[in-house]
């Protein structure tokens, strides 16, 4: 039986920890048991709780927190754990250091794309038994830069259920009334942890100019997520006359029905992605999406299935939700086939697969 310990620093609830829980689950599905250590106070515990996994609490308090390296230890030890698999900066270096200490192999997932300092001090990911990524981008950066050997790393991106994100399950009118938005409305939406690198200034000013350019279309923006740019969010709808015309939807549980809901998506980010699970989701709901050339997202481009920009030029953004608005009889959502190229590359099958053959790879090393 392989038994694997996933840890995780971070109190916030996003993409990287929902991608941490997504996995856990579908893994322990396929006969691996799988726990968690976490911070006592974080998102993840709760989610995890939810979820029936077993939970165990540090403080993760830095990149030496001998408590917390003591502690990963024990719990090795007790559970017979085989593989230590961290996600962040933080539980990386106190994870992969007590996985060391205890003899079990040593996975690091690297869920974003910034750059990782270079310097010789930084040796965790070089004394990792094996590195995943979420964006094949992010693994080739890790092996030019960071001199990660090829065959220690391998990409596999975050996979959406395929039985949740269904066009065909939800019913379009229905869905828009649970986010209110009426009758006639072209209704535009971004999906994200309200982070400093979504960029959720930029939606902002593409809504004010399209407000401009179309004063008589009914033109709709929303924003699902919550997060730490909540306030600075809100400060800007008001600093753009935007109360009337955009609407924060906080944290929403079901994205397959937000996403069925609007008619274009956005992805904003100028840094931090891997491949966006955001994105992913609105390409197998078969919707019409715009997105920055970041990270790893031209890892979901295939044969044009959305319109890629420039992720520093703002006027790219504009351009081409410009022309789709323009353009809305012949942007038929319903007419795209994205859903087939994710469910072929993306869905959460193909990511445990992939990781179950990580797994086999190291524990018969």
């Amino acid at each position: 039986m392989i038994r694997v310990l996933h840890t995780e620093w971070s109190d916030g609830w996003g993409g990287q920890e929902i991608r941490i829980i997504d996995e856990m689950n579908s893994i322990r599905a396929s006969g691996i048991e799988v726990y968690l250590a976490c911070k006592d106070a974080s998102k993840i515990k709760v989610k995890a709780i939810e979820n029936n996994i077993n939970v165990y609490t540090l403080p993760f308090s830095g990149n030496a927190d001998l408590r917390t390296i003591y502690g990963l230890i024990k719990i090795i030890k007790k559970l017979n754990i085989n593989i230590v698999n961290t996600h962040s900066g933080k539980d990386t270096w106190v994870g992969g250091i007590a996985a060391k200490i205890a003899g079990v192999k040593f996975i690091r997932t690297r869920h974003l794309s910034n750059p990782i300092n270079k310097s010789k001090i930084n040796f965790i990911n070089q004394i990792a038994d094996y590195i995943i990524t979420t964006g094949e981008s992010v693994r080739e950066a890790m092996i030019k830069d960071n001199k990660i050997l090829p065959n220690k790393i391998s990409s596999v991106p975050s996979g959406p259920k395929i039985e949740v994100f269904d066009p065909d399950l939800y019913d379009y009118l229905e869905c828009r009334k649970k986010f209110s938005i009426k009758n006639g409305e072209y209704t535009i939406g971004m999906l994200s942890v309200l982070r400093k690198f979504k960029r959720h200034d930029r939606f902002l000013k593409m809504a004010r100019k399209m407000l401009t350019l179309f004063p008589h279309k009914k033109l709709k923006f929303l924003i699902a997520g919550e997060g730490p740019q909540r306030d600075n969010i809100e400060i800007l709808i008001k600093k753009y006359h935007l109360e009337s015309s955009v609407t924060l939807l906080g944290h929403i549980e079901n994205q397959a029905e937000f996403l069925k809901s609007i008619d274009l998506f956005i992805l904003a980010s100028d840094s931090g992605e891997g491949v966006p699970q955001s994105l992913i989701q609105a390409l197998m709901m078969n919707k019409l999406a715009v997105a920055t050339d970041v990270g790893s997202v031209r890892d979901l481009y295939h044969h044009k299935n959305f319109k890629m920009v420039n992720k520093n030029k703002q006027q790219e953004l504009i351009f081409e939700v410009r022309n789709i608005i323009e353009n809305i009889k012949d942007n038929k959502a319903s007419e795209l086939d994205n859903r087939k190229f994710i469910i072929d590359n993306f869905s959460e099958n193909i990511m445990t697969s992939k990781i179950l053959s990580i797994y086999d790879k190291l524990i018969n090393q």
